[in-house]
């Protein structure tokens, strides 16, 4: 006999609770619960089934379900207002638009498929859906540079952004004025007098007390063109859930960066926030940049309401010694298509010796929670590094939640000792890895728009594997031991891995 999660029961004794109220309203033994009460009542039931009946999340599903059932007056009236809104669908429409016009851009100038389905069909299937179906191209011509710690990618910025000719994009989540950031500026400003194209986009909750009143003007009068992505207002939109999490720099079309790496001084341990900052990001040259210009200068559509002349900033190809293939892609989280996880989770099933993982959160759906489970009980060795010294108890409190179950089955769990690895990488049996903006947790991979660069047969798979092994000497397994709380513990970890889709 299967047994009822907790969970489950939960939303079976909510129901049979509201069945009761619905009962006591309709015979009238209460004068206090009016019509419209009965009325938002029954509207929350409705809401609950269509919920039920969508192609979602599971997560999602039950999450929405629980907090509707716990207020029945007004629960369905609140799902309604965050999720049936005019500015999404509005957003959606332009960001179709937008695709329809510069897709036919992202078409690779030669098919490599053939010489990759010959030398690695292993890898085909991924590079297949990410260009076939995606739409972001495989490249060859193009050489890469892990960058790890965040120090090392400050310092190859700085020296790549001094060569800027034509123009310079940056789309960051975070940027605070500090060491890191007023270095690039004092570059940024010079490069603008020169007459060089300057372009900055940065989110506004990401920056929320980290930056002067109106410094979208300050930058436009030193030339720096500026956008802010998703301002917030002071309304409830599902639109304020939507923000750009993506780490892009582009200069001339040549050279980008992407990663975990925001542009401020943590990210370099120019300041001691949570410990030592673990970061990685990755830099790559050659004909796989033009993909993160595209990118850049979608959003940059998207942020303006314009079109933008995309030729105008393809660059002139030069021919760059192969290293492997590269293949940028971006996420949204206005389609139905999940990149980000199902990059993750293409990784994870295909592994056959080993997949190591680095993420500061661990906030899994059951899709994900299964696909490490399986790995790790068909052999393969799973490894999974976050944070020991947490930014936020109780996201941390609910990454510790699925140490048990994950462990049981033969899963490695790490915490970095020294401080807060910040690093998204994935690489598995030397031959594919990933580096990005994209967490494992919900927000990351449902709620933001993100972005990363997939590595077949390149030296930097190796470069990430070696890393990863050397970060183990300085982080602490986790043991069974480890995850025996006390019951106040775990009733708040059950708590809220309720919320979980939320955070």
């Amino acid at each position: 006999m299967k047994v009822l999660s907790w969970h489950r029961v939960m939303v079976i004794l909510l129901i049979a609770l509201q069945i009761s109220i619905l009962v006591f309203v309709i015979s009238g033994y209460s004068k206090k619960i009016d019509l419209i009460n009965l009325i938002l009542i029954i509207t929350s039931y409705c809401v609950v089934l269509y919920i039920i009946s969508k192609d979602d999340k599971s997560s999602y599903k039950l999450t929405w379900t629980i907090l509707i059932l716990l207020f029945p007056v007004f629960g369905g009236l609140l799902y309604l207002l965050f999720n049936l809104q005019f500015p999404t669908a509005k957003v959606s429409r332009v960001i179709a638009k937008i695709k329809f016009e510069s897709q036919s851009l992202f078409a690779p100038k030669e098919n490599i498929l053939p010489i990759i389905a010959e030398e690695n069909a292993e890898i085909l299937p991924l590079v297949k859906y990410l260009q076939g179906y995606a739409g972001f191209p495989v490249y060859q011509n193009t050489q890469t540079e892990y960058l790890t710690p965040g120090e090392l990618m400050f310092k190859r910025l700085i020296e790549e952004l001094k060569k800027a000719e034509h123009y310079i994009f940056l789309e960051y989540f975070i940027i605070q004025e500090g060491l890191m950031w007023n270095s690039i500026l004092e570059i940024l400003q010079k490069k603008a007098k020169q007459g060089i194209d300057i372009r900055v986009i940065y989110d506004d909750i990401g920056c929320f007390l980290l930056l002067p009143k109106n410094y979208q003007k300050t930058l436009e009068s030193m030339g720096i063109h500026c956008v802010v992505f998703n301002a917030v207002h002071p309304i409830i939109a599902t639109i304020q859930n939507y923000r750009d999490h993506r780490k892009i720099a582009v200069i001339d079309g040549k050279t980008a960066f992407t990663g975990g790496i925001n542009l401020a001084d943590e990210y370099i341990n120019a300041v001691d926030k949570h410990g030592h900052w673990k970061d990685a990001s990755i830099m790559i040259r050659g004909d796989a940049a033009w993909s993160f210009t595209l990118m850049f200068l979608q959003m940059w559509s998207l942020c303006k309401n314009t079109i933008e002349n995309y030729n105008k900033y393809r660059p002139q190809q030069t021919q760059i010694l192969s290293d492997g293939y590269v293949q940028p892609y971006a996420d949204n989280p206005i389609d139905s298509e999940n990149v980000g996880e199902n990059i993750y989770l293409n990784i994870i099933n295909n592994s056959k010796k080993y997949v190591y993982i680095n993420t500061p959160y661990l906030i899994l759906d059951d899709t994900v929670v299964s696909a490490l489970k399986l790995a790790a009980k068909s052999g393969v060795d799973v490894r999974i590094v976050t944070p020991h010294h947490w930014d936020k108890w109780f996201v941390h409190m609910v990454t510790r939640s699925y140490y048990r179950e994950l462990i049981l089955v033969g899963v490695k769990i790490y915490e970095y000792s020294k401080g807060f690895v910040h690093s998204k990488t994935f690489v598995s049996d030397d031959k594919v890895a990933t580096v990005g903006t994209t967490n494992l947790d919900f927000r990351s991979l449902y709620l933001h728009f993100e972005c990363g660069v997939l590595l077949y047969d390149n030296h930097s798979v190796i470069e990430i594997k070696k890393d990863y092994l050397d970060t183990l000497e300085v982080c602490q397994e986790i043991t069974m031991i480890d995850c025996e709380y006390n019951l106040f513990t775990e009733l708040i970890q059950k708590i809220l891995r309720i919320f979980a889709p939320l955070m």
